[in-house]
């Protein structure tokens, strides 16, 4: 059966653990955008205050260091890579230093895909034993996780190691609403969702396409990720200022889709899965 949007009392905004309200529609960086520091200083005047910083010097990291006062107005989340302690003794001062901040909002454990490495993380000497003392000195505000693998992520959210979630979930995807959401929504624990877009797949034809149906724009997948509930935020990473332009437009009118449409979309997405490749 297919679901439709869910009405929501605040489509745009969601309460993100005990970090406060956040904008759903939040902003990524990823290695070929070609945004400037001032794209995203706008980006936040218009109301998004969810950045996810990927680790490299780049535009949001330029923006970020230049907000000032105005550091407190962003929920920063950054990708950490590091298993053991010292490697995320280092990671972290690196990250701090490079942002010209004294503390990280959502720190994810960068792609976690396996048991054993989640072992190797929370184990004696792994990554959780150091990040455990960076967030009583106030380093770090949040601890998350990022897989792809689903089962894996709700059995972790399910045992209470983690405070927010960020996995796969677009039209194509749609497993999270069967593995991940029956899990975190009775915990209240935050779910951020990336690719949105399938790698750009969900806004393309199929040879399956009905003779009048229209693909997707990307503010229309967004929208399509921000009807389920579930979804405390969904990241948005535009390549350059009129993909960034296009997208905001979104702050407008967040619930924008008719549930006629909304089905077309899952329709779409089962197409999509078929020809765009084999990811689970």
């Amino acid at each position: 059966m297919v679901r439709t949007p869910a009405s929501d009392p605040d489509p745009l905004y969601a309460p993100l653990g005990d970090l406060g309200p956040v904008c759903r529609l939040g902003l990524a960086t990823r290695g070929d955008a070609q945004l400037e520091p001032e794209a995203y200083l706008r980006a936040l005047d218009s109301g998004v205050n969810y950045f996810n910083w990927c680790g490299y010097r780049d535009g949001m990291s330029a923006a970020i260091q230049r907000l000032g006062p105005r550091r407190r107005e962003v929920l920063l989340a950054a990708q950490f890579e590091a298993r053991t302690a010292d490697a995320a003794r280092t990671e972290l001062a690196r990250l701090l230093n490079e942002l010209r901040t004294d503390w990280i909002d959502v720190l994810t454990y960068y792609y976690v895909e396996s048991a054993a490495e989640w072992q190797e993380i929370t184990g004696p000497g792994g990554a959780a034993e150091y990040l455990a003392q960076a967030r009583s000195a106030g380093q770090v505000r949040c601890l998350g996780l990022t897989s792809h693998q689903r089962e894996l992520a709700a059995t972790i959210a399910a045992a209470g190691e983690i405070d927010l979630l960020m996995i796969r979930y677009n039209a194509a995807h749609r497993g999270a609403e069967r593995q991940v959401f029956p899990v975190t929504r009775p915990r209240g624990m935050p779910v951020v969702a990336y690719t949105a877009l399938r790698w750009q797949a969900l806004l393309r034809s199929t040879p399956e396409d009905p003779p009048d149906f229209v693909p997707p724009t990307a503010t229309e997948c967004y929208r399509f990720v921000l009807a389920h509930p579930a979804v405390s935020v969904v990241l948005m990473a535009p390549g350059n200022e009129a993909e960034l332009t296009d997208d905001l437009k979104i702050l407008a009118r967040p619930s924008g889709l008719t549930p006629e449409r909304y089905a077309e979309l899952v329709r779409h997405g089962e197409r999509v899965r078929r020809h765009a490749g084999s990811f689970p």
